[in-house]
């Protein structure tokens, strides 16, 4: 049985040592030239680092920055990526939580680096990859490696307004990575487009799969999705065969006609996940790609990636909604009532928990929100077993398939009712015109924005027709595109920020 996520490495390298790992557009490296540059960083960290010490990482999403995640492997440790794009006041937030003692950078970044850390702490990557490999240390760590050290950290907007750094362990993505590989049929001939940045663990999914399986990693840059056609010629210049990307990412290929210029005819399955996908715009995908497959993936980053899946049944109406699935194998999905106690009949909503291996180890130096979110499974009285309370909603169909049904911090109470932003969004979602929505709410409010062709007073007349008075938002702003986080998801903070400007 595996213990470390190297044996996927160095497994690559027996296979196809001179075969094309990772590719960047500037830079490539084969499978054996990432096994050396990451036992070269492995070595240099060594005797400046203890086992399962966090490394932080501020650099672009690269093919060097992989083989530095690599090495901090290799030394023993795990990494965590601190995105350059962030402000320096909240790299320094996500650094008071995380206390590393070293962080690599390259030049380019180094001014900023000094503002998060010590410069006797900063280690500059060119150094690093410089330093001589050193077999016999590396193995002497490796014998001490167990599978549930920790891989990584990604950190997360905290409720507080302090990030939570969700720690993940070699077992947790060791397991999940070796269903997701086969239950969608990734092997060595594929090219995965990686479209997230590595702070966003959709990356972890591109990463380990192409690690696991010998397939080509292609990085996309964040430039690329603010030009449409120059990135679907990226996608057909390298063949790719694999989209593991965020909902946003793909709305934004098809509201701006990306498909109607070229189409990457070689792609042959499109993964999804991070928010719910927008019926017209999934339709325009599969539309370009009668021969694809598309699956809906669902889970939060505390679950490792993913927890359920759906694959999308093109004869299928989904009226009611597309589904997030069925759990992974071995996984296990349920959901409980505000009392604890389980729901299984179709239709009733509760909060959707998730038990097994795949669950993260916990929140980096934050044992009381760890405690609260990662609890005893209220069903199991006879013996410790964790759950993680992801604070999602869902309901079972008739199919027994989870249906999302929302965030318990989305739902709200509006003119004495009960009311779920997402199902207004859907509403708003099918008017024709409309591409895309978010509603939001706020000073007692509903607040809708919007893509897409429509005029505001046709679209409310329109909502006013199919939703009760109290669902219908009060203002409509309809916009060129939506403001993203930097993981691709709508920002529905920027959104109120507009509403306040406008």
């Amino acid at each position: 049985m595996k213990r470390n996520v190297l044996e996927y490495l160095e497994a690559r390298v027996r296979a196809h040592p001179k075969k094309i790992a990772v590719d960047d557009g500037q830079v490539h490296l084969r499978w054996e030239e990432l096994l050396d540059l990451s036992q070269r960083v492995g070595s240099g960290l060594l005797p400046l680092t203890a086992r399962r010490d966090p490394v932080a990482v501020l650099a672009e999403k690269s093919a060097a920055t992989l083989g530095l995640f690599l090495g901090i492997v290799q030394a023993g440790c795990f990494y965590v990526l601190l995105n350059p794009d962030l402000p320096a006041a909240r790299l320094q937030q996500v650094q008071a939580v995380l206390g590393a003692k070293r962080l690599i950078t390259d030049e380019q970044h180094y001014d900023l680096a000094r503002q998060v850390m010590p410069e006797e702490s900063i280690l500059l990557a060119k150094d690093l990859a410089e330093t001589p490999a050193d077999p016999a240390a590396l193995a002497a760590v490796r014998q001490q490696a167990m599978d549930t050290d920790p891989l990584y950290a990604n950190f997360t907007s905290g409720s507080t307004g302090v990030p939570k750094g969700v720690v993940v362990s070699h077992r947790s993505v060791l397991d999940f990575i070796d269903c997701f590989v086969p239950l969608f049929g990734i092997d060595q001939e594929d090219v995965l487009a990686c479209q997230a940045p590595f702070d966003f663990d959709v990356s972890v999914k591109d990463i380990y799969a192409a690690l696991k399986t010998g397939a080509t990693l292609i990085l996309l840059p964040k430039q690329l999705f603010s030009t449409p056609a120059a990135l679907v010629d990226r996608l057909c210049e390298c063949q790719v065969t694999t989209l593991i990307w965020a909902v946003s990412a793909l709305c934004l290929v098809s509201s701006f006609h990306g498909l109607d210029y070229r189409t990457p005819t070689s792609v042959k399955r499109v993964l999804f996940s991070g928010e719910e996908m927008p019926r017209k715009a999934l339709e325009t995908w599969m539309r370009h790609l009668p021969q694809a497959d598309f699956v809906n993936l669902y889970g939060p980053t505390e679950i490792t990636c993913n927890c359920t899946y759906h694959r999308v049944d093109r004869t299928r109406d989904y009226a009611e909604g597309l589904p997030i699935g069925r759990p992974f194998p071995n996984e296990g999905v349920f959901l409980l009532d505000e009392q604890g106690r389980e729901i299984t009949t179709p239709g009733q909503v509760g909060e959707l928990c998730v038990r097994g291996t795949a669950l993260a180890l916990g929140y980096l130096n934050a044992p009381e929100q760890t405690a609260r979110a990662f609890c005893q499974n209220p069903l199991n009285p006879h013996y410790p077993e964790r759950i993680y309370r992801t604070g999602d909603l869902a309901c079972y169909n008739q199919r027994q398939e989870l249906l999302f049904r929302g965030r318990k911090d989305f739902q709200v109470k509006y003119l004495g009712h009960r009311v779920e932003l997402e199902e207004v969004e859907r509403a708003v979602a099918q008017v024709p015109g409309v591409e895309r929505c978010c509603v939001v709410f706020a000073d007692h409010r509903l607040y809708g924005f919007y893509t897409g062709q429509v005029e505001r007073k046709a679209l409310h007349h329109t909502l006013r027709q199919s939703l009760p008075a109290y669902m219908v938002p009060g203002a409509l702003y309809p916009l060129p595109a939506f403001p993203l986080t930097k993981n691709g998801k709508v920002d529905r903070k920027k959104l109120l920020e507009m509403r306040r400007q406008s």
